[in-house]
């Protein structure tokens, strides 16, 4: 069933890239870009925005404006570049959240992730980190389990509502049976004031958000979510290394475009999308948050989140969380 419903997605996916009209903009661009980040400024979606903005605006020659659209767990930031005209003046930096995670967790958002989108391309990939506050004594990921389980509902996770931290929060809490408290915020610039604040002990987020904080020692970070030790923070032990089996996850982001948009045009910002991450500058900017960038073509892209969705819905499912 689950094969059967991936080559579905994949099929969707690709079909809207086929039948995407000729190029009606010979000029194209010839006006400024709205790039929809569905989060607050801040988070590790934003950052990717801010940096692929600068890029693509240079490659590009017109302005690329990042126009944050926060809400409804990312789906109204979705909601708003899938009604817009398939002209490639709005896109979508998307990433699991309005592509796996809102469907999960709303009932009704307005779009079908498989058909109202256009692929575009692969921007990066960025690990997820345990951090905790200043007054959290625990200085591993084993310990904060053995607190949680000595002391249930004393310790909070924070996160931004319907992002992926949200589910990797619950499946942490899943997986190691505890009961931690989940908190949900806005976006993670508020998680961050929270746990700096020592309003909540803990939370989960990606390199790119947390490590200014620990380089300058106001958050520590306990765990990686990767399958090994990452060079960056090459003291930090994995999840898995704290106890907690098979705990791997990152943030990844690609820019979508409206259903229908013109094919050249879609190949166009895909040609953009990669000369800026083959870029010595903007690669450096990404290494140094510890993220990969991954160019490729438009069917890549389709075909990567072909794989990703159902995994993030099969995560949703084992956190216990249901769409509202």
């Amino acid at each position: 069933m689950r094969d059967r419903r991936e080559c579905l997605i994949a099929a969707a996916l690709l079909a809207v890239g086929a039948i995407a009209p000729v190029l009606a903009d010979d000029k194209y661009p010839s006006r400024p870009i709205r790039l929809l980040a569905p989060f607050p400024p801040g988070g590790p979606v934003d950052v990717v925005a801010r940096l692929m903005s600068q890029s693509l605006s240079t490659s590009l020659g017109q302005q690329v404006v990042v126009e944050n659209r926060p809400g409804a767990g990312s789906t109204l930031a979705a909601r708003a570049a899938a009604s817009s005209d398939p002209d490639g003046y709005t896109l979508l930096l998307a990433s699991a959240a309005p592509l796996a995670i809102g469907p999960a967790l709303y009932g009704s958002i307005g779009y079908d992730p498989a058909t109202s989108f256009a692929p575009v391309g692969f921007v990066s990939s960025v690990p997820y980190v345990m951090i905790a506050g200043p007054n959290v004594t625990a200085k591993s990921v084993s310990e904060v389990i053995a607190y949680a389980k000595a002391n249930p509902g004393k310790l909070n996770i924070g996160v931004p509502n319907g992002a992926p931290p949200h589910l990797i929060a619950a499946w942490f809490r899943a997986l190691t049976k505890t009961d931690v408290v989940i908190v949900p915020y806005k976006g993670a610039s508020n998680v961050i004031t929270d746990l700096i604040g020592g309003q909540i002990q803990l939370g989960f987020e990606t390199t790119s958000v947390v490590f200014g904080h620990v380089h300058d020692a106001t958050l520590r970070p306990l765990g990686v979510a990767t399958a090994a030790r990452i060079p960056e923070l090459p003291d930090v032990p994995t999840m898995i290394e704290g106890g907690v089996r098979g705990f791997i996850a990152s943030s990844w982001t690609g820019i979508m475009a409206p259903a229908a948009t013109p094919k050249d045009v879609i190949l166009r910002l895909n040609a953009a999308i990669n000369a800026g991450l083959k870029s010595p500058e903007l690669q450096d900017r990404f290494k140094k948050l510890a993220a990969e960038t991954v160019p490729g073509t438009p069917e890549d892209f389709a075909a990567f989140v072909t794989r990703e969705v159902p995994k993030w819905q099969a995560m949703a499912k084992l956190a216990g969380l249901k769409a509202e």
